[in-house]
């Protein structure tokens, strides 16, 4: 035989009386949808972690890069859109050739660009910057105890890769050998490679100054004109500027 049950064990419940009155009350409403995605600055929003990316990627940036150019941003349509395209798929990008007299703001430009990549938070973010004469000096023997073909592989794999003052350095059969072998590399693994130059990529016809034709041999430049986006920057001397303001 079943326990005998009270009266009050059969009313409804306090929230079953609740619920009943205010379906009295408001017999139209009904619950609506709950929005519980989450916003831009909470985990699990694209945007929240795009920030989170690109604040390791600035951070890696301003470790790689000269205390002179900390502040550097880029202001040329042309290196923008270069970065842009950069920064949404490295391999797709080419190569970055600045050209233009000494002074007119080649590196500034180049780390500027290197910078608005990292700002854009890409998935991956890795980058080495150095000048040709330093890089020559490191792959000479000697010039690292891990050896010469070890900062070679290093220099053709890391996805973003600043040569600056390309062409200044003194022509030897080894230093064509080492730039035509890193060059190619970063060309046929469609690896972006930003580079700057007083030379522009092919002088003029009858123009008797030298280009980077002459300097690097015709089929480096084959590659740089294939797939580089050059871009000249002239005008004035800025750093004669900046003295004569100082």
């Amino acid at each position: 035989m079943n326990d005998p049950q009270s009266l009050a064990e059969n009313r409804p419940s306090m929230l079953a009386r609740l619920m009943a009155g205010i379906a009295s009350h408001a017999p139209g409403v009904t619950a609506g949808p709950i929005d519980d995605e989450p916003t831009p600055d909470e985990p699990g929003h694209p945007e929240y972690h795009r920030r989170q990316r690109a604040e390791f990627a600035l951070s890696r940036w301003t470790t790689a890069v000269p205390y002179r150019y900390r502040q550097a941003t880029a202001q040329h349509p042309e290196i923008l859109a270069w970065a842009e395209r950069a920064a949404d798929d490295y391999r797709s990008a080419g190569f970055l050739v600045l050209t233009g007299p000494i002074g007119t703001g080649k590196t500034h430009q180049a780390y500027g660009a290197l910078r608005r990549i990292a700002e854009a938070g890409p998935k991956r973010f890795e980058m080495i910057a150095t000048t040709a004469p330093d890089m020559y000096g490191l792959l000479r023997p000697g010039g690292s105890d891990k050896g010469t073909e070890h900062e070679l592989k290093r220099l053709c794999k890391v996805p973003l890769l600043l040569l600056d003052d390309l062409g200044t350095e003194k022509l030897s059969e080894w230093t064509e050998e080492a730039t035509t072998r890193l060059v190619n590399e970063r060309y046929n693994e469609c690896l972006p490679l930003i580079i700057t130059t007083n030379f522009p990529v092919r002088a003029a016809s009858g123009d008797p100054n030298p280009d980077l034709v002459t300097r690097l041999g015709a089929r480096l430049a084959s590659r740089l004109a294939q797939t580089a986006t050059a871009v000249t920057l002239d005008g004035p001397d800025l750093r004669r500027g900046l003295r004569s303001v100082s």
